[in-house]
């Protein structure tokens, strides 16, 4: 069986599964935030259960809106806080959370072989751990809070094989960002995208996050990479039970597989108002910008706020350019602190936020005015994603963001 189809039957008291296959599947971890979260509690109330099957497996984490942008968004966070009071389940408050994507497995709460279930579609990010993790609506994630089961379809799967030697300033973002190119945004739909070769063994698991992130802007159910050494030694020290490594077998039957020789590759964008807009950097360059984002689920994490930092350090940010750092959780906040990269990030001119989604949905610290135009290291750029219908969203990694930021128009590093 494939690595997916291996981790679904053993949720599942399967010995064998085919893509196709309808399947009763026991999640380890029940995911759901601040704008999600409220439906599947009504929800939940509705079918009558007073008790969730097992408070230990259902997280709740407040990042969309918070710190609460205005009343409508605090009274949604509060029916979050008092359900987890009432329930005993896992809960993050506003000062201990983080943008619910990079603090689940930096805290140990998702693990190899796991299977994942999320109320937000970039719950495959977990996928990077060798586990399967796929975004569901509230409604199930109602019942699934209910009867500890979720109702599935087995997927097909697509095996990606990323052979050569990855050029600087190149890394998952960019991967990801071409793969998306190349298939389309339904390229991959309902199945596992599984992510293997020399360029994906190279990755750090930061940059696997950032892949398995997106594998839902390929339509894909979920996006996979084996655990390997590396994952092994970055959940070592984090994980709070027992686990499964499971492994992805070179002989079993994919949908169809596809190589690429990522070795020449530049540095990704995608342009409005698609992530498979793809293009290289260095056909985009005449783009002036307004706004700069770095965070997200996608690329908040620790790696990338180095990664942008490097590029803009002894710098400025261009005359009326804003740009915006958001780390992913109060943990990479504290160690981007103590390693220098905020002070870096303010002296150059960019404000540095308490962790949050903020303007990646358009939600607040930096929505966009008709007519404007952002760089961001977020992943989705569709009509109105961030703001105004009439704006304009470029997707990049960390390094192109700020290297833009400073002059003033889409850019590589290799400018600098």
């Amino acid at each position: 069986m494939t690595l997916a189809e291996t981790i679904l039957a053993a949720h599942s008291g399967k010995k064998k599964l085919s893509p196709g296959d309808f399947i009763n599947v026991r999640p380890d971890v029940i995911l759901s935030n601040d704008i999600t979260a409220p439906i599947a509690i009504k929800e939940f109330y509705k079918l009558g259960v007073k008790k969730v099957f097992d408070p230990r497996i259902i997280v709740m984490v407040p990042d969309h809106f918070v710190p609460n942008k205005d009343i409508a968004s605090a009274e949604q966070a509060r029916m979050l806080r008092q359900f987890a009071q009432e329930q005993g389940i896992i809960y993050f408050e506003c000062g201990q959370m983080g943008i619910e994507h990079v603090l689940l497995h930096e805290q140990g709460l998702v693990l190899p072989g796991d299977v994942i279930i999320g109320a937000d579609s970039h719950t495959c990010t977990y996928g990077a751990l060798g586990a399967f993790a796929t975004g569901m609506g509230s409604t199930d994630i109602a019942t699934a809070m209910a009867t500890g089961e979720i109702w599935m379809k087995v997927p097909p799967t697509i095996r990606f094989i990323y052979s050569g030697k990855l050029p600087k300033w190149v890394g998952g973002k960019d991967i990801i960002l071409y793969t998306i190119g190349k298939i389309g945004v339904d390229g991959a739909l309902y199945a596992a995208m599984e992510f293997t070769g020399e360029a994906i063994n190279a990755l750090s698991m930061d940059g696997r996050f950032t892949m398995s992130n997106m594998a839902i802007e390929a339509g894909g159910k979920v996006g996979l990479c084996r655990a390997d050494g590396k994952t092994i030694e970055y959940v070592t020290p984090r994980a709070k039970r027992h686990y499964a490594v499971y492994e992805m077998s070179p002989a079993s039957e994919c949908s169809h597989v596809i190589e690429y020789d990522v070795s020449k590759l530049e540095p990704q964008v995608a342009a409005p108002h698609l992530p498979s807009n793809v293009k290289p950097v260095g056909q985009l360059k005449d783009i002036k910008i307004d706004q700069a984002v770095i965070g997200s689920c996608t690329n908040g994490r620790l790696e990338d706020l180095r990664l942008a930092a490097s590029v803009i350090k002894g710098r400025k940010v261009a005359p009326f350019v804003r740009c915006i750092v958001i780390p992913g959780t109060q943990q990479v906040y504290l160690d981007a602190m103590r390693e220098g990269l905020v002070e870096t990030f303010i002296d150059a001119g960019c404000a540095f936020s308490t962790p949050t989604c903020g303007p990646c949905l358009g939600g607040h610290m930096g929505v966009l005015a008709a007519g404007e135009r952002a760089i961001s290291t977020t992943n989705r750029n569709f009509v109105g994603r961030m703001g105004s219908p009439k704006s304009e969203v470029y997707l990049s990694n960390p390094a192109v963001a700020a290297a833009s930021a400073v002059l003033g128009r889409i850019a590589s590093p290799d400018e600098l």
